[in-house]
C-alpha cells in the first residue's frame, strides 16, 4: 500500500512498484483521486487521518506500507493547520493502523533532510546520528521531526516490522513540481544578500528507485539520500542564466508573502531559512548500509531540471521585481 498517490511522487513510486513482477498487488491510497495515470495500481479512496485506514489494511491483507503522503507546503494542503493534520495526525493514524495489523511486515517512510533544519551553526555535513542545531518552529521541518518521532515509537512497539526511514534531499527533475523547482523556475530569483546557501538535490528518478530498493529489500534504519556534491545557490542561479534579486534579510518574509500572492511560488518560513543557510548531509550510510548509488549527482540532477525550463515570462518577471521592490520600500 502506497499513501499519497494523488501527488506525483507517490504516483510514480506506486507505478514503479506495480511494474515489479515480484510484487503482487499495489494499492494506491489518497483522499482525492490522482491526476496521473496509475497503470496497474489499484486506487482506494481513503483518508489516512481517519481510523478507517485500519479497515483498508486489514481487508486488503497489506504486508508492506510505503508512506509518501507528507505534504511540503501549506498552500498545497489548504493551510498550515490542514498541512499539520495530514502530516502528523495522518501519520499517527496510519501507524496505529499498522500496529494493529499483524500482517504488516515492512514500513518505508519517505522523510526529508529538513529534519536537520537550517541555521548558521550547522555542521558541514549532517550524519544520521546528529540532532538539528536550529529550533524547528513551524512548517515541514517541525512536521518531519514529529513524524519521525512517531515512526521510531512504532518501531519500538513492533520490532518484528522492518522500518526504513529515508531522509531525502529535495527532489528535482523535469517532472517535479515542488517549492524548490518553482523557486528556480521564476524568471528573476530572489536571494538573501550576504548569504549563499549550500544545496543538495536528489533526482526524481533516483528518489523513485530508492523507495523501490527499500521496499523489495529488508533495510531497517534511517538513511540520508542525496546526489554527490554540493551546489551553492549562486552557482545554481548562474547555471540557469537568470538574474538574481538580492534582498536584505529583513525583507525576506515580506517578499515571500508577495511572491505567494502573485502565485509564483509557495514559500514557508522554514524554506526561507533553508534558502538562506542551506543544508548538506553525509551519504556514507546510503552506500555502505543501504546499498544504493544515485545515477545523478547534485549538479547533473539540477542540469536535467534546467534543461526542461523554458524562457521566463516577462510579465512574471515584472511581477516579481515589483514584489521585491515593494518589500524593499516597506
Amino acid at each position: 500500500m502506497v499513501t499519497g498517490v494523488s501527488r506525483d511522487a507517490g504516483a510514480r513510486c506506486a507505478r514503479r512498484l506495480a511494474d515489479d513482477p515480484s510484487i503482487g498487488t499495489v494499492l494506491g491510497v489518497d483522499v482525492v483521486p490522482p491526476r496521473a495515470e496509475l497503470g496497474r495500481v489499484r486506487f482506494v479512496r481513503a483518508d489516512i487521518r481517519n481510523p478507517v485506514i485500519a479497515k483498508v489494511i486489514a481487508a486488503e491483507d497489506v504486508d508492506t506500507v510505503v508512506h509518501t503522503g507528507v505534504v511540503a507546503t501549506p498552500g498545497s494542503a489548504g493551510g498550515r493547520s490542514s498541512m499539520k493534520e495530514i502530516n502528523v495526525i495522518g501519520t499517527m493514524q496510519l501507524l496505529a493502523a499498522c500496529q494493529k495489523a499483524p500482517g504488516v511486515a515492512k514500513l518505508v517512510v519517505k522523510s526529508s533532510t529538513t529534519v536537520y533544519g537550517a541555521g548558521p551553526r550547522d555542521p558541514a555535513l549532517f550524519t544520521e546520528e546528529m540532532a538539528p542545531r536550529a529550533i524547528h518552529q513551524t512548517g515541514l521541518s517541525k512536521d518531519a521531526v514529529e513524524v519521525e518521532g512517531y515512526v521510531r515509537g512504532f518501531a519500538r512497539r513492533r520490532p518484528d516490522v522492518c522500518v526504513s526511514t529515508l531522509r531525502m534531499a529535495n527532489w528535482i527533475g523535469p517532472r517535479t513540481d515542488s517549492p524548490i523547482t518553482r523557486y528556480f523556475s521564476m524568471p528573476v530569483i530572489p536571494t538573501i544578500f550576504g548569504y549563499d546557501a549550500r544545496l543538495q538535490f536528489l533526482h526524481e528518478d533516483d528518489g523513485v528507485e530508492a523507495i523501490h530498493h527499500a521496499t523489495v529489500d529488508d533495510l531497517p534504519g534511517t538513511f540520508n539520500l542525496a546526489g554527490d556534491g554540493i551546489l551553492a545557490l549562486s552557482q545554481a542561479i548562474r547555471r540557469l542564466g537568470r538574474p538574481a534579486l538580492r534582498l536584505p534579510p529583513f525583507t525576506a518574509s515580506t517578499t515571500a508573502a508577495a511572491v505567494r500572492r502573485a502565485r509564483l511560488a509557495d514559500f514557508s518560513p522554514d524554506q526561507i531559512t533553508f534558502l538562506t543557510y542551506g543544508r548538506a548531509v553525509d551519504t556514507t550510510r546510503m552506500r555502505t548500509e543501504f546499498g544504493f548509488e544515485p545515477k545523478y549527482t547534485t549538479a547533473t540532477a539540477f542540469d536535467d531540471f534546467r534543461a526542461s525550463l523554458g524562457p521566463g515570462a516577462t510579465s512574471h518577471a515584472s511581477a516579481l521585481l515589483s514584489a521585491g521592490l515593494g518589500a524593499l520600500r516597506g
